[in-house]
C-alpha cells in the first residue's frame, strides 16, 4: 500500500501496489500494520455500502461528534467518485478545509479519512457504489454534517448538476453553525 498524505491533516489517499500475473491482480487493501507505519490505529468495527443508481447524486458532508468519532476508510468499488474531505475539527490548523480525490473502480483507490473530518461524495457516472470501513459503530445521536454547497467552504464538484440529494443532506448546516453545534 501506498500512503499519500493529503493537505488534512491525518487523511490519506491510499494506491495499491498490484501483484500481477495472467489471471489479473491481488492486492491488500487495508492492514492494520501498515497504517500504525503511518502513525494512526485503523481497526474496523462496522462496514458498509452506498449505492447510488445516478451520475450526478450526492450525499454528505457527513461525520460523527465525540465521543461517538469515527475514522472512515473509503473505496469505490463500481463507478466513479469524487470524494470530498472537509476538516472540522476545531483544534486543527486546517479546519474549514477540503479535499477533493476521484475514487474509482479502475483506479482503486482508497481514502482514509480521520475522525472530525465531514465526507461526502458527488458520482460521476451511473451505478455506482462506494464501500466503508469504519473504526466505530454509527451512533444516530453524535451523526453531524456540513451544507455541501456551503460557499463559505466553496467545494468544486465537478458536475454542475445535482441529480440527487436528499432532504436530510439539504437540511445540514452551514459550516459555521455546524461549528458552534459540536
Amino acid at each position: 500500500m501506498i500512503f499519500h498524505a493529503t493537505p488534512i491533516p491525518g487523511a490519506f489517499v491510499i494506491d495499491i501496489e498490484p501483484k500481477v500475473d495472467d489471471r489479473g491482480f491481488f492486492a491488500r487493501t487495508s492492514c492494520v500494520d501498515e497504517f500504525a507505519a503511518q502513525g494512526f490505529r485503523f481497526v474496523m468495527v462496522q462496514s458498509s455500502v452506498s449505492w447510488n443508481a445516478r451520475r450526478g447524486t450526492v450525499r454528505g458532508l457527513h461525520y460523527q461528534a465525540a465521543p461517538h468519532g469515527e475514522a472512515k476508510l473509503v473505496r469505490c468499488t463500481a463507478g466513479a467518485t469524487f470524494d470530498v474531505m472537509l476538516d472540522v475539527r476545531v483544534d486543527s490548523p486546517e479546519c474549514g478545509r477540503w479535499h477533493g480525490v476521484e475514487l474509482t473502480a479502475h483506479n482503486h483507490r482508497s481514502l482514509f479519512i480521520p475522525e472530525g473530518v465531514a465526507h461526502g461524495f458527488q458520482t460521476l457516472e451511473d451505478g455506482t457504489e462506494i464501500h466503508y470501513q469504519m473504526n466505530s459503530r454509527y451512533a444516530p445521536q453524535a451523526a453531524r454534517g456540513v451544507r455541501w454547497n456551503d460557499p463559505a467552504v466553496g467545494i468544486e464538484w465537478p458536475l454542475p448538476e445535482i441529480a440527487f440529494l436528499s432532504p436530510a443532506d439539504q437540511a445540514l448546516p452551514d459550516l459555521a453553525m455546524a461549528l458552534r453545534q459540536r
